[in-house]
């Protein structure tokens, strides 16, 4: 009786040994999924395709990336944060999922429970534009022609990165702005171009060559310093201080039970990643760059993004920004 009872518990633990989560060693043994709460061919797709990219040759393993639409991101974040934390099912997110968690009343997830971040991965600031002729061409004057009438702002959908920067602005510069809600950037820019409405908060590379052909201007930038980019276009901190400084920003993300071996072993493949000459160089030809080497730990991009869930729950506050569900 003894002897049967020893058998099942030491078969009960084999399988509670073969059930637990693969060792970093092991990992990754099957495909890896890198889901974007996006349409392929944005950012954060090409992003999560580049990383995804470089994971598999790495690791040699298939790491696939898999767009989840809809619920203003919300819908591919619940589907990673519910997920099994065992470092196969991951997602690639930028500044929206920390303005979310004040955007929408109630959420299916707690961000900061829920999910850990993996690493950070490149960030860009956005730049102003305007249409080519409209009156103001430097930010001081910008600034006052918004101070003399209203201008009509493009807003890239409501709650999006866009619309918060618009709105901080608006917010700054102590002005009315008339926001014009489009579905994504490129229409936006569309009607940028042919004048339909007069600014509008852009990605560098999406705006580059438009502006180098004089299709249309720029007023400033997000970040602390000028863009090589855009060297003669002023930062909007020289003006508005620290406040209107800001990136959008991209990461990967586990859920939050995720063994820590196997999130180290990712952040080891991504830290060569984000050093690859080929690929920094394609991203610095359009504005974007990895974060420093300091906020490339997972307790760094854990950090950042408590911050960055706090200062854009300000913002959103402050303006009676919500999103019905």
């Amino acid at each position: 009786m003894f002897k049967r009872a020893f058998a099942v518990a030491f078969a009960l633990i084999g399988v509670f040994i073969l059930a637990s989560p693969a060792s970093a060693d092991d990992y990754p043994s099957r495909t890896v999924t890198i889901v974007v709460p996006y349409p392929a061919g944005g950012p954060t797709d090409q992003a999560a395709r580049q990383i995804a990219q470089s994971l598999s040759q790495q690791l040699k393993q298939n790491f696939i990336v898999e767009d989840i639409t809809g619920g203003g991101t919300i819908i591919a974040t619940n589907h990673v944060a519910k997920a099994a934390p065992d470092g196969y099912t991951l997602l690639m997110h930028n500044l929206q999922i920390s303005a979310n968690v004040t955007l929408y009343k109630k959420l299916p997830f707690d961000t900061e429970k829920d999910l850990t971040t993996v690493m950070l991965i490149n960030r860009n600031p956005l730049v102003l534009v305007g249409r080519k002729d409209l009156e103001a061409n430097s930010l001081e004057q910008l600034i006052a022609l918004m101070k003399k009438k209203t201008l009509r702002a493009a807003i890239p959908g409501y709650g999006a990165t866009g619309h918060l920067a618009t709105t901080l602005l608006a917010q700054l510069a102590k002005v009315k702005l008339l926001q014009v809600p489009y579905r994504g950037a490129a229409p936006a820019l569309v009607d940028i171009l042919g004048g339909h409405v007069d600014i509008f908060f852009s990605t560098p590379q999406a705006v580059v060559k438009q502006i180098a052909a004089g299709q249309m201007k720029a007023y400033g930038i997000t970040s602390k310093e000028t863009s090589p980019l855009f060297p003669k276009v002023e930062s909007f901190v020289k003006v508005f201080g620290p406040k209107m400084e800001f990136h959008y920003w991209q990461a990967l993300f586990a859920p939050a039970k995720t063994p820590p071996a196997v999130i180290a072993k990712l952040n080891a493949a991504l830290q060569k990643t984000v050093q690859d000459p080929k690929l920094l160089k394609l991203w610095a030809a359009t504005g974007v760059e990895p974060f420093p080497k300091a906020e490339r730990t997972t307790a760094a991009g854990n950090a950042m993004l408590k911050s960055e869930i706090a200062r854009w729950g300000a913002v959103i506050r402050d303006n009676n920004i919500h999103v019905n569900q």
